[in-house]
């Protein structure tokens, strides 16, 4: 790739042409748990919080009725910074001079100005639009005047409360690099690698790195196989990808026997989620918010098609490995990742801890540098994937600055195609795995005890 090429790609505050590609997306801006007092005690008075979207400087607010608030930080009248403004339920002040303004952006007071002084009503703050989602608000930093697409039906999206979970963390990388690690299907074999299987009785649904383990659907010589066993012992798929209204359907076979092939269907939605199985019953749906072009912060989505979540559980599992308010991994650069060079001879191929996954593609995120220098790759057939992608992307700048709509959930008209989309790891008939797989998501559909539409979001 030329440098021009990764520049393009890679640059997303405003007035770059992928930053207007983003911008025509809804965005994770903050963990509805960033407002929880338990979480965060300052919230308990002051449910105020600076965000940092796409390159641009925002203030997230709450008021007293529960609605959200999303900003330009800095104040209209002298540029302050309103996420230091005073929360007065109905509308954020600045400290400087007073000014107040409610979450739409108008503004409702100047007090230092002169008795009948209509300067108020000449005056807005820049607001966006926003709408909270399984536990995250989402905003849409669109230009003004222009209506946002519909928010995708998609499963981790229409589950309920009971059923989802979500977390967060930051990653000190450019976006797209993040997202070509997640949707990389040959790396699961190497990166996450574990050179010893634990029981699976002992790995518990909703445990924080030990869902990778869990068994695939299906069996192999009368066992059930942890996927992580299947990664290690057939580490050379055959990869391939279909478009999908959504972005791609990417497939991984694995053949094991003449008989029996491992089938992986994971999805890519464009431009920057993923979704995977975790187990059987459980998928997740991981986006990568651009915080500006050399920080991301990834969004996951846990969503269950069978029994409620435990979210108390999985909240604390993972807290263990990010320090709050801002959900900053505790891993890094600074501590070599926790590198283990025992442990990379004996228990897991990259040497950075069994209990956390997460932190496997932080390395290989981070260590390729702040923005990967892409000019320097040499690329291969297990990265057809990544090829693709990076075409589509081209392809979406290259719309939108001639003034069509960026594809996919950016396109109103595609919005009823917005639904699923599904996936599945497990062990299936080599020969018939094109129905086997259908006929398994649509199995679990028919048993989620959420869905009313049972089966119509078979992506096949």
């Amino acid at each position: 790739m030329k440098a021009q090429q990764n520049e393009l790609i890679t640059r997303i505050g405003p007035g770059t042409a992928c930053g207007a590609v983003h911008r025509s997306y809804w965005q994770p801006v903050a963990l509805v748990d960033e407002f929880n007092p338990a979480l965060d005690p300052r919230m308990d008075k002051r449910p105020v919080k600076a965000v940092r979207v796409l390159g641009q400087d925002l203030v997230l607010f709450r008021d007293a009725l529960g609605g959200w608030g999303l900003l330009d930080r800095h104040c209209p009248h002298r540029g302050a910074d309103l996420s230091y403004g005073r929360n007065e339920g109905d509308g954020l002040r600045c400290p400087f001079h007073g000014w107040k303004f409610d979450n739409s952006g108008r503004c409702l007071d100047t007090p230092a100005e002169p008795a009948g002084s209509r300067l108020c009503e000449r005056v807005t703050q820049r607001s966006y639009p926003v709408l909270e989602r399984s536990g995250i608000v989402f905003g849409w930093l669109g230009d003004a005047g222009l209506t946002p697409p519909p928010f995708p039906s998609f499963d981790c999206f229409v589950a309920p409360a009971s059923h989802t979970f979500a977390f967060k963390g930051l990653w000190n990388a450019n976006w797209l690099q993040a997202f070509e690690v997640g949707i990389d299907p040959a790396h699961p074999s190497f990166l996450h690698r574990f050179l010893a299987d634990e029981a699976l009785e002992h790995v518990g649904d909703n445990a924080a790195g030990k869902q990778f383990r869990s068994a695939s659907v299906g069996e192999f010589g009368g066992q059930r196989w942890p996927m992580t066993r299947i990664m290690r012992e057939f580490h050379q798929p055959e990869i391939s990808f279909e478009p999908m209204p959504w972005g791609m359907q990417l497939t991984a076979l694995r053949r094991m026997t003449d008989q029996l092939t491992h089938v992986r269907i994971t999805q890519a939605i464009f431009p920057h989620t993923f979704v995977i199985p975790l187990s059987e019953t459980l998928t997740i749906t991981q986006m990568h918010l651009p915080v500006d072009d050399t920080h991301t912060y990834w969004y996951s989505v846990f969503t269950s098609f069978d029994k409620p979540v435990d979210r108390e559980a999985m909240r604390s599992q993972r807290l263990q490995f990010v320090d709050l308010p801002d959900y900053l991994p505790k891993a890094g650069r600074h501590n070599r990742w926790g590198f283990n060079p025992g442990e990379q001879r004996a228990q897991t191929y990259l040497g950075m801890g069994e209990d956390d996954i997460n932190v496997h593609d932080q390395w290989a995120v981070e260590s390729m540098g702040e923005i990967q220098d892409r000019t320097r790759e040499h690329l291969g057939t297990s990265d057809k994937v990544i090829m693709a992608n990076r075409r589509m992307l081209l392809k979406a700048i290259e719309a939108v600055q001639t003034g069509a709509l960026a594809p996919g959930m950016a396109d109103p008209t595609q919005a009823a195609l917005m639904q699923g989309p599904d996936t599945v790891d497990g062990i299936a008939p080599a020969g018939s795995w094109p129905t086997w797989w259908v006929e398994q998501v649509r199995a679990r559909r028919e048993r989620a005890p959420w869905t009313a539409r049972a089966g119509a979001a078979v992506t096949a």
